[in-house]
C-alpha cells in the first residue's frame, strides 16, 4: 500500500496484494485518513471485478456520511456494472474533478 497526500486528499494505491486485504488495511487504519478526501488506485491491478469495487461499499459509505469524498480509480473495470452508491472513474484527473465538484455541492448546501 503507498500512501501519498495532496492537500485534503489522501491517494492510496495497491500494489500487489488483493482488493479485500487493501479494504481490511485502509479499514485498521481509517484514523489517519478520516479527515482527508480519499482516491483509492487500483490502476496496478490487472483483473478488477465489480466483486472487488463492491469490498468499497461499505467504507466509502461511512466516508461519504462525514462529508469526505472517496473515489476508486480503475481503468480495469466496465463502469456501467458499477453501483451508484460508489464513485469509480478511470483516471486520477477525472478523480480531482469529482472531488472539486463534491466539495462544490458540499458548499452549495447538496
Amino acid at each position: 500500500m503507498i500512501i501519498d497526500r495532496d492537500g485534503n486528499i489522501t491517494i492510496i494505491a495497491q500494489e500487489k496484494a488483493s482488493v479485500k486485504t487493501l479494504v481490511n488495511n485502509i479499514e485498521q487504519a481509517y484514523d489517519k485518513y478520516k479527515n482527508y478526501h480519499l482516491i483509492i488506485r487500483l490502476s496496478s491491478l490487472d483483473k478488477i471485478s465489480l466483486e472487488d469495487i463492491i469490498e468499497f461499499l461499505r467504507l466509502s459509505n461511512n466516508h461519504r456520511a462525514d462529508k469526505k469524498s472517496f473515489v476508486v480509480v480503475s481503468d480495469q473495470v466496465d463502469l456501467d456494472q458499477m453501483p451508484d452508491e460508489i464513485v469509480v472513474v478511470p483516471t486520477i484527473t477525472e478523480a480531482y474533478d469529482i472531488i472539486e465538484m463534491e466539495d462544490m455541492e458540499r458548499d452549495l448546501g447538496f
